[in-house]
């Protein structure tokens, strides 16, 4: 009789105790690796999704770790363990430009991750320092196209690293109209944009969530939008195709796992962040970044990155970059 009782009591003490790990599993905070520095719009909309999970999914926590065009904070995510405690994310540059810029990567875009929901997508912009647009005259596309044709190798332009949006959009721009630019990489959009409003670089191709404060007060002077139709957050900005047919380059991010995370914590996470990018307060703050949410399932999201990968592919070897 003892040793039966003593054995119920070892097996409600083992309950106990899995019961305990598994409130404590449920209680660590979750890491959410952001592939850049800390204060460009793809942090600042990831702390703003990060405050507004707590409540379902409880804390999460965001890490910075930028450098290597993204690649640093994509591979962190690619090989952490797949328990839905580490999230990342994904970018245009990380998950559609890099695999086909660097020579060598870390991962694989297309099979090391576990989509959860893309976040935003925001129209980029072609920006110059405001006293260099006057002093050179340039007040358009064919403006500066024409400044450059007269002027060879003598501008330049910034980017948030070798392998970002604005990088591919500057060789992309230089190829497709002719002109010779030297590009300067910087680590992170930040960086870049004070590089130009100090005069360092002459233009770039910012994201407008990130170059809209300085446009409207005047420090920059915004000269055609990326995308292939007009922005209604800049409706009196032409693209930038309107100048050179095709041209188009979209930024995007969204949320990521490391592939073999479990599909009923995925279904978890997306939830949770869909319902955080649904909500009104959130569609208020995105909208002063000048950017817009997109809110999806895991499939739809997979589906994105898998045609963005394969369309980058084409845009990067057409403009012969690479990172080495």
């Amino acid at each position: 009789m003892k040793t039966r009782h003593f054995l119920l009591a070892l097996l409600a003490s083992a309950t106990l105790m899995a019961t305990g790990q598994a409130a404590a599993q449920q209680q660590r905070p979750i890491r959410l690796v952001v592939p850049y520095a800390a204060g460009g719009p793809i942090d600042v909309t990831a702390r703003m999704l990060a405050e507004r999970v707590k409540d379902s999914l409880g804390t999460v926590i965001i890490d910075n770790k930028p450098g290597a065009g993204g690649n640093i904070g994509a591979d962190i995510v690619a090989k952490a363990a797949p328990d839905g405690l580490t999230i990342g994310i994904a970018a245009t540059a990380t998950h559609a430009v890099n695999p086909w810029l660097y020579s060598k990567i870390p991962f694989n875009a297309a099979t090391d991750f576990a989509p959860i929901t893309q976040i935003v997508r925001v129209p980029n912009v072609l920006v110059m320092n405001a006293e260099t647009a006057q002093r050179l005259k340039i007040n358009s596309v064919a403006d500066l196209i024409r400044y450059a044709k007269a002027n060879p190798a003598k501008l330049n332009y910034g980017s948030g690293g070798n392998g970002s949006a604005g990088h591919l959009a500057g060789e992309l721009f230089k190829k497709q109209a002719g002109i010779f630019a030297l590009h300067i990489p910087y680590n992170g959009g930040n960086p870049a944009q004070l590089a130009l409003l100090s005069g360092q670089v002459d233009f770039n191709f910012d994201n407008l969530a990130t170059a809209a404060p300085n446009i409207r007060s005047g420090k920059l002077k915004a000269i055609a939008v990326t995308t292939l139709q007009r922005s209604s957050a800049m409706p009196e900005l032409p693209p930038v195709a309107d100048t050179l047919k095709g041209f188009s380059i979209d930024t995007w991010w969204g949320l990521v796992a490391p592939a073999g995370t479990p599909h009923d914590v995925v279904v978890k996470l997306n939830q949770a962040f869909v319902a955080a990018l649904n909500a009104p307060e959130t569609k208020t703050r995105f909208a002063t970044l000048l950017a817009e949410p997109v809110a999806n399932s895991p499939e739809q999201f997979g589906a994105f990155m898998k045609s963005e990968l394969s369309k980058y592919e084409a845009v990067v070897k057409a403009t012969g970059a690479r990172v080495d």
